[in-house]
């Protein structure tokens, strides 16, 4: 539940609702959403984007909590 919540909170933190990161990484939004629910998990090559698109790494997302 760590990458859910750290995916919401950094969503969050640079202003994008989920509708524009799901056209960001070219995603249904409801994909997204589910990402951020914990439901399902994102590919390694959605990852990648979503490492790129917050500046952090894939290690950083997985493991680091961004709500402290």
């Amino acid at each position: 539940m760590l990458l859910a919540n750290n995916l919401k909170v950094l969503r969050k933190k640079n202003g994008y609702t989920q509708g524009q990161v799901s056209l960001l990484l070219e995603i249904n939004r409801s994909t997204y959403a589910y990402y951020e629910l914990g439901k399902t998990r994102p590919k390694i090559s959605t990852l990648q984007a979503l490492s790129s698109l917050y500046g952090v790494t894939i290690d950083q997302l997985l493991n680091q909590d961004f709500d402290k």
